[in-house]
Parts: C-alpha cells; structure tokens; sequence
C-alpha cells in the first residue's frame, strides 16, 4: 500500500503541467551514467521538484531570518539555511551531470500549483514584526512537510541509490523540523 501510495504521488507530479513541463528524461550519460547508477525519469523529477520546493524555503527564510524574534526558531531556521542550500546545490549538481535533458526538465519546472503560493509569500514578507515568527511557521510546517511526503515516496520508486539516499536524509530531516516546530507557538496577536 505504502509503495502504492509513492508511485501514485509521484505519477501525479508528472501528470501536473506545471511539475512536469517536458517528459521524463531518458537515462544519463556521461558522469552519472559512469557511476554505474542511473536517474529514472522519477529520480529527475523528485530532484527538479524538491529543487524548487527547497528554493521556496530558501526564499521563506531570507525574508523572515532578520525579523525572527523567537530564539529557538531563529536558530531552527538558521539550519534549514545550511542544510537547504548544501542539499540545493547538490541536486543542481546531479541533475546537471544527469545530462542536458534533465538540466532543462529542472530549469523549466514551474513550482505553482502544489508550493507556497505567491499571496502566502506576499502575506510572509508584509508581516508586522510581532507576527513574523506565526505567519513564517503556519507557511513553513506545511511546506516541510510536503517535501517530507515527496522525500518518503521517492524512496520507494527511484533508482539512483544517491537519490534515494538524498530522499531518505529529507525525509528525516524535515520531519524533525516538523516537530520542533509543533513546539514553538508563537504569541498570537
């Protein structure tokens, strides 16, 4: 059921117009075919999906980090940064050694329809400073949560083990982040 339950999300994701603009990419040459492991088409559109999704949260945190008041969540976000953008750049990396088809897959993915919506991002950056901390952890739970979601079912159709590997490492992570945030309530105006 749970395998089930991944391939269908991620059958999904490729039926979306948004989340898959051009058709899976055929398997890698080059330095990832070398490697003795190929990307699947899943593997390409987990990687340009969670891509986007991490830009998502990059550009939630650079909105909010200055204007965080609660510590804990001052430093909580801190390391969503660090890990997030090392996490970005390799998946820019493998989808670029991945060959050119799955590079333009990822350039062209259009995150609308299943990320944070362009008002959310409007209501984070319009937020007065006693409501930064609420607002960015009402956006943010949900978000980490998705890509948790995304990370689990990638684990049960990819091919690429560093994939899987990578999902895997996601999965915990955001879930982790999850919770600790479930432990932050934010004062309510």
């Amino acid at each position: 059921m749970r395998r089930l339950r991944a391939v269908v999300l991620l059958t999904v994701l490729l039926l979306v117009p948004a989340c898959a603009p051009a058709p899976p990419a055929p398997a890698p040459t080059g330095p990832a075919a070398s490697t003795g492991t190929g990307m699947n088409g899943l593997d390409v559109v987990f990687l340009a999906t969670l891509a986007a999704h991490t830009e998502q949260t990059l550009e939630m945190v650079r909105i909010s980090r200055h204007r965080i008041t609660d510590r804990k969540l001052r430093t909580l976000v801190a390391a969503i940064e660090v890990t997030e953008t090392d996490e970005l750049a390799t998946m820019r990396g493998w989808l670029r050694d991945a060959g050119p088809e799955a590079a333009e897959a990822a350039r062209r993915h259009d995150h609308d329809g299943h990320g944070i919506a362009a008002e959310d991002m409007a209501r984070l950056r319009a937020a007065p400073d006693g409501e930064v901390d609420r607002v960015l952890l009402d956006l943010l739970a949900p978000h980490q949560e998705a890509a948790a979601d995304l990370a689990r079912a990638q684990q049960t159709v990819g091919a690429d083990p560093r994939v899987r590997d990578l999902a895997g490492r996601v999965e915990r992570s955001r879930t982790a982040e999850v919770s600790l945030m479930a432990g932050l309530t934010p004062a309510r105006p």
